[in-house]
């Protein structure tokens, strides 16, 4: 159990400090609908790590040899350690330079218009479309799915990796809905400083599970 869960720890947290979702949410929470499309923004990204992860966790069984990793996972991981490095190059150069202000999405000028039904979808796509999101979660869901857990500690894995993975949606939430007089600044707070610190923030996450994960594999397949 405790493999299970430490092997998909980093990627949990990965994605919990994406600033992206946090970023949505918040201004979700700031429109006239704040409490209903927060709330469903919330859920379809709980709804979404949850389904992917635990797909593939569930259909992993070929991930183990006798209680090990298969072979090729290492490969994958590092594939995906690989994946990340060159997503950190990408977001390195992409940066905002001194004195610019980061692009601003479309739909996030337009979130003032959205229903319930948009906020929860945008949330879905931001799982699965987003390439960032995406790798974490599939890489967090692999070392799952290949530890040497039994099925109630991968089980286990998957609840902790959707209830981590989903602090940066149900947090901000949670600081609306019992914050008080004082939740609105707090998240505008919280949106200005990650809206400011999103590439450097990528950069280093993606560094870091890049190396982790490479390294992870190389010790793997030398073994």
């Amino acid at each position: 159990m405790g493999n299970a869960v430490g092997q998909m720890l980093a990627s949990a947290v990965g994605i919990a400090i994406s600033p992206v979702p946090l970023i949505a949410v918040v201004l979700m929470l700031a429109t006239p609908r704040g409490r209903g499309n927060g709330s469903a923004f919330a859920l379809g990204w709980v709804t979404a790590v949850g389904l992917v992860t635990a797909l593939i966790v569930a259909f992993g069984g070929g991930m183990q040899t006798g209680g090990e990793p298969a072979d090729w996972t290492y490969w994958l991981k590092l594939g995906l350690g690989v994946l990340f490095l060159l997503l950190a190059a990408e977001q390195w150069q992409g940066r905002p330079r001194a004195g610019q202000e980061a692009a601003v999405p479309g739909w996030m000028e337009a979130v003032d218009t959205f229903t319930p039904g948009k906020a929860a979808g945008l949330a879905v796509a931001l799982v699965v479309a987003n390439p960032k999101n995406l790798v974490l979660l599939v890489g967090g869901a692999v070392s799952i799915a290949s530890s040497g857990a039994s099925g109630g500690g991968k089980a286990l894995g998957v609840v902790l990796m959707v209830v981590i993975a989903s602090l940066c949606v149900t947090v901000p939430l949670a600081v609306y809905l019992f914050g008080g007089e004082r939740a609105a600044g707090v998240l505008s707070g919280w949106k200005t400083w990650m809206a400011a610190h999103n590439s450097a923030i990528m950069i280093v996450l993606l560094l870091v599970l890049g190396a982790k994960y490479v390294g992870d594999a190389l010790s793997g397949l030398s073994g």
